[in-house]
């Protein structure tokens, strides 16, 4: 009997892991003579920021990252061979695309499957094979590719998927053994970290939680507070069910792309609901639960205007309707069923107490009225709601009371304010509408896409918010502090490239340099060789930025990064004290520890250089935080773009939009727009947490 063994390291995503998993365990059901241990272990056997998180043992050797492991598989047990050997490797070549979060990369890759799929059942030939093993493992691990496969639109790819699940009852069992491993890790995770545990009562049956986003705009850092809680006491803490209710109840400000972006958004988050549904779906049972309190005495119709009510309620006044018998509210609440003009005049009013001490109890509107009702309909068992609802909860258990629905337990937790920073999805929509920023993905911004654009990674995000937790402090953020989180995700595996600023740029001849130009291989991350490497051309004559040259020393040392030392043997100065040309010796046998300027440079022979733009931003506000007599145009900063002309080396080519990099001592950058012929890259800076 033949032993193996597959190191799984459990803080991998499944969509990394389930596919050399599911083809473990179908071999140990095809072949039980042949067994494959599967141990869950630390991740000491990665370097930091390493992407591979699985090894496969046999014998001596040592397979690391899933497509190795799954050829090696393949290699060792001939039957996960198929006939079309061709076939089958390009598409086990696909699992790296499906391992993303990110829609936009992801979505080109199912759109491919769909089609492919569309006179098939299987991915080669006519019966199972290892690639529809792993790629539907893949799809299976990835949140955002379920979310994608439940909207319906992938038919041919649905239908393949549902029939692999159905069809592979052992798939089922890896995917139970790898969630309780990522329980587990949580679990202990959650000693040693922030905790962001509640206590949820009567969660012994059941918990069902929801998100219930008006789709009037797209998701803003705030909103994604409210989502990730709710998914992770539904999915995480319990193993409950997440709901996506869309509160469509205000028609004139929703429109279906604001939508489906939220629903991107999520996917986005890696959260994915168990249901969808819509306010509007309740209607009519709405509509009897109003009907109910009216006969009942408990809801009453009024026409009085609105000032008069806002000053009536405010100061504890009844309404001259409050007496008006049920029959007669009964004809009113017809006539505004029928939107007739007499019935627009009117409105329906829960009859509580006039007087009360919560002005939210003080005969409300019914605002309010749908969210408890459908909460208690749809099953929700936890209201997870920010505190600006507190003084409501009353009202939202006195409309379940009064209807005899079931009970919604309802706690509240603060909201996530950021300085100089608009939450506000009414002032948001004004400054996209009327051209302040580019638009709701603009990265300045606090909307889901205008952080992912200027370059806030999925997981930073989740562990930022997942760590203030349910915490009833409204606490002001300084956008350092997740910008700060954001760096150690992307500083271990970002590559590093060089950008010289053109204005004022200096020319230096190298002596002693190359007599011809020449280029070596160096590591794109210094730390990190699984970041791959990049060419770097050297030669007589470089280029530097004005600012470095300026601040030489006539026979100083300094040390060209990714070269060596060179000695400053001529300063050429202009009229104006700025720099025109430099003469440097270079000094390879020199120590580059003990030079006190490290600069950066660029070949002017060799390669091509590549024309940049890098794009900072400031903040929208001048304030930290808005007072209420604050007028928005007074406290706006309509200076909030800066963009410097800069030429890079020609690894530039190789990056696509969307990517993050290093500048060397620059900063982070998300690629905006690749560069082209003619038209100049776009690289938007990423905040670290220390910048100003």
């Amino acid at each position: 009997m033949a032993h193996f063994k597959l190191a799984v390291a459990t803080r991998a995503s499944h969509a990394a892991l389930l596919p050399a998993v599911l083809i473990v365990t179908s071999i140990n059901e095809a072949r039980p003579t042949s067994i494959i241990d599967i141990v869950f272990e630390d991740t000491d056997f990665l370097s930091e920021g390493e992407k591979s998180i699985i090894q496969f043992e046999t014998g001596d050797k040592t397979v690391t990252g899933t497509i190795p492991i799954i050829q090696e598989l393949r290699a060792q047990f001939p039957f996960l061979v198929g006939r079309n050997v061709k076939v089958e490797n390009e598409w086990i070549s696909q699992l790296d695309s499906l391992d993303t979060l990110d829609f936009k990369v992801l979505d080109p890759c199912l759109q491919r499957l769909d089609s492919y799929l569309i006179l098939r059942s299987f991915l080669s030939g006519y019966t199972l094979s290892t690639p529809d093993i792993a790629l539907w493992g893949a799809l299976r691990g990835n949140r955002v590719a379920v979310a994608a496969l439940k909207r319906g639109t992938l038919v041919n790819l649905t239908r393949w998927y549902k029939f692999l699940e159905e069809l592979c009852s052992w798939a089922t069992l890896a995917v139970q053994v790898l969630n309780a491993a990522a329980r587990e890790r949580k679990a202990a995770k959650s000693k040693d970290g922030a905790s962001y545990d509640i206590a949820l009562k009567n969660t012994e049956n059941g918990v069902v939680t929801r998100f219930s986003p008006e789709p009037s705009g797209y998701l803003h850092i705030g909103h994604a507070k409210a989502a990730l809680l709710n998914d992770y006491f539904a999915h995480e803490k319990y193993s409950g069910t997440l709901l996506l209710r869309f509160d469509d109840t205000n028609p004139s400000n929703e429109r279906q792309e604001f939508q489906d972006a939220i629903v991107e958004d999520l996917a986005l988050m890696g959260i994915q609901p168990d249901r969808v549904s819509y306010t509007s779906d309740y209607f009519d049972q709405l509509y009897e639960c109003c009907l109910q309190m009216i006969k009942s005495g408990k809801a009453y119709a009024d026409d009085t205007d609105q000032d008069t009510m806002k000053d009536q309620r405010w100061n504890g006044l009844p309404s001259q309707r409050r007496e008006l018998s049920s029959d007669e509210s009964l004809a009113h609440f017809e006539e505004m069923r029928k939107g007739t003009p007499e019935g627009l005049r009117w409105c329906i009013r829960s009859k509580i107490s006039f007087g009360a001490p919560n002005k939210a109890l003080r005969d409300p509107p019914t605002y309010d009225f749908a969210c408890p009702i459908v909460d208690s309909i749809e099953g929700v068992t936890h209201a997870l709601r920010t505190i600006e609802y507190r003084d409501r909860n009353p009202q939202y258990q006195l409309m379940l009371d009064a209807l005899n629905l079931r009970s919604v337990q309802v706690w509240d937790f603060a909201r996530m304010n950021f300085i100089r920073t608009l939450l506000s999805k009414r002032k948001l929509t004004k400054l996209a509408e009327s051209g302040v920023v580019w638009g709701w993905d603009d990265p300045r911004f606090p909307t889901i896409r205008g952080i992912r654009r200027r370059g806030m990674t999925i997981p930073a995000l989740r562990e930022f918010i997942l760590k203030q937790g349910p915490s009833k402090n409204v606490t002001l953020f300084d956008w350092a502090t997740i910008w700060a989180t954001n760096k150690k995700y992307i500083d271990p595996i970002a590559p590093r490239f060089t950008a010289i600023e053109e204005q004022g740029i200096v020319k230096a001849t190298i002596l002693g340099g190359p007599a011809t130009p020449y280029t070596e291989k160096r590591q794109k991350h210094a730390k990190n060789p699984a970041v791959g490497d990049k060419v770097v051309a050297f030669s007589w004559s470089i280029v530097i930025e004005q600012c470095d040259a300026k601040a030489f020393k006539q026979d100083e040392e300094i040390t060209l990064m990714n070269w060596g030392n060179a000695i400053v043997r001529k300063i050429s100065v202009d009229t104006s004290g700025k720099v025109t040309d430099l003469e440097l010796e270079l000094h390879l046998a020199g120590d580059v520890k003990k030079t006190e300027k490290k600069v950066t440079w660029l070949s002017t022979e060799g390669q091509t250089l590549v024309p940049i733009e890098l794009v900072d931003f400031d903040y929208l506000l001048k304030k930290d935080s808005r007072d209420e007599e604050d007028i928005l145009d007074d406290v706006l900063n309509f200076n909030t773009e800066f963009r410097v002309s800069a030429l890079s080396d020609m690894n530039l080519s190789e990056v696509n939009v969307g990517d993050i990099l290093q500048f060397d001592r620059k900063s982070f950058y998300r690629v905006n727009r690749v560069p082209a012929p003619g038209i100049p890259g776009v690289f938007f800076n990423i905040p670290t947490g220390k910048q100003k």
